[in-house]
Order: C-alpha cells, then structure tokens, then sequence
C-alpha cells in the first residue's frame, strides 16, 4: 500500500456533513486500507494544533484521521462545552465517514474525550489511547500548580505558554518544545488556525467542572490493551494535571498500560515524538 501525503504537509481538508447540517473539516492520512486511527486534540487545539510529529509518525503504517469539531476553525456549527458533548460531536463525525471499526487517541481533554468516544460506542472501539489526561475525578487528586492553573486561564496562549505549560524547565526540554513550535508554525502560518472564545470559556468550564469517567473505568472491556500515557515532570510531576490520576486509572480496566516518563511534561509526546509513535505503534494491530 502506498501512503498518502503527510499530515504535515500537503494533505488534503476535506468536508464531511453532520446530523445538524453541520460541517467537518478533517484530513486523511497514511496507510489506506488499515483501521482508521482518528485522533482527538489538547485544549484550545484544532487539528492543525498536532506537532506534525505526533500523527505522521504512525502514518506511516496506519490510516491517521484528524478533525475539527463543532464550531472549531475550519468546522461550523456551535462549539459544545460538556465532555459528553465533544464525545458525541466526535461520534458525529465518524459516523459521517461510515466508520465501522477505528481506534481513538486523544491528548490532555482530548483523552478524555476519546474516553467518552469508547464509553458511548464500545463497539466501534478497540483499542483506546489517552496522552497525557486521566478519567477524571480520581479521589485525592493532588491540586495543580498555581502558576499553572493562573497560565491555562489566560486569554492567549503565546510561545512562551506553551513552553511552561508543556515542557520542564530544563534546557534541553526547553530545545525539544521550541523544536514542536517550529514544527507547529509551518502548517499554521497557513491557516492561521485559532479557536475563538466561547470555545475557550466552554472548554475552560468543562475541565473546572466535570466529574470525571472514574466510575466507569470498568466498561472498557476492550479486546486488547488500553494504552494510558501519563505526563510526567521533575519526577513525574506536571504543570498541568498530576500524574497520579493515570495510575488511578490503570487500577481500574482489565488491560492497562502507564508510561511514565521523569524527563518530561505535559507535552511529553512533542518532548519525545519518536517514542511515543514506538508505543502507538506497537500497541496497535
């Protein structure tokens, strides 16, 4: 088989039509043929918010879907708040494809709304992948940073946002996020992609708000593993979200898998791209 152009670059946006009369801008990539991979992104994230790295690095064995969702740059519609919400708006637009059989993965909200994708429709669903997110209401979680929570409520995330937010302060970290940017600018000079603010509020809201899928990690009955990767800082410690909910929640489905890196942050699958698409790609099919 041979594989379509890169996520990266000149890949094709294409439409697709919603229940709503809505419309999706996605693209498709890599390995016809093979079980759609279709990826969910981090806060404030559309699909042109994806380290190049991230999606092309599995392309090259495997079909990689990304999108945006309701009312998100290239997509209209309204933007929804709740994470079941971004669930079925995702389940909105893979049905709109006829996809019968595909894998998700999703990084920070985006795992957990990849979550909510597997609950809602375990049948579609075998194999799930959460970057850097948790289920959600993990008892005695402990509080994120100040600084952190003061940095994710600003109204522009700049460069140096992402830096703090992603990455450890450690040079060599530091090189690694700058590398991302980089990688980032060449597709978003073009489109110029932002969400707008009420997607932002809706956002912000649903992580101050929701309660967690906690009490359903016992549904996922999925026929192989779920891949459950955890951000770690200093010692596994992140700006953004603790590690210890990624351990709480691999106590709970029958098949869990946690990496768990110290040299890295939020941001660890842009910290070390390569070795996150070893483990996506060993853990599918």
């Amino acid at each position: 088989m041979s594989a379509s152009p890169c996520l990266a670059g000149p890949a094709e946006t294409r439409h697709t039509g919603g229940p709503g009369g809505e419309r999706f801008a996605y693209r498709r990539s890599g390995r016809a043929g093979t079980t759609p991979l279709v990826t969910h992104p981090r806060p404030r994230g559309t699909m042109d918010h994806w380290d190049p790295k991230l999606p092309d690095l599995p392309a090259a064995e495997r079909e990689v879907v990304v999108f945006d969702s309701h009312g998100l740059t290239a997509s209209t519609g309204t933007p929804v708040g709740a994470i079941e919400e971004m669930a079925e708006g995702s389940l909105a637009f893979i049905r709109s494809l006829e996809l019968t059989g595909l894998d998700v993965l999703g990084r920070s909200l985006g795992g957990t709304v990849a979550q909510g994708v597997a609950l809602a429709a375990p049948g579609r669903v075998p194999r799930l992948m959460v970057a850097g997110s948790s289920a959600g209401g993990a008892p005695c979680l402990p509080a994120p940073p100040t600084r952190g929570r003061q940095t994710v409520g600003k109204p522009v995330n700049d460069d140096g946002t992402f830096l703090h937010l992603l990455f450890p302060e450690a040079e060599e970290a530091r090189a690694a996020g700058l590398a991302s940017l980089r990688r980032l600018g060449h597709r978003l000079k073009t489109s110029g992609a932002v969400i707008g603010p009420d997607a932002v509020r809706g956002q912000s809201q649903t992580i101050g708000t929701f309660k967690g899928f906690g009490e359903r990690q016992e549904e996922f009955t999925l026929p192989a593993l779920v891949a459950l990767v955890a951000n770690g800082a200093h010692g596994a410690h992140g700006v953004m979200i603790h590690s210890y909910p990624a351990y709480a929640m691999s106590q709970r489905p029958p098949n869990a898998k946690v990496i768990l890196p110290s040299d890295a942050g939020h941001g660890f699958p842009c910290r070390h791209p390569e070795d996150f698409a070893h483990e996506v790609s060993r853990f599918l099919p």
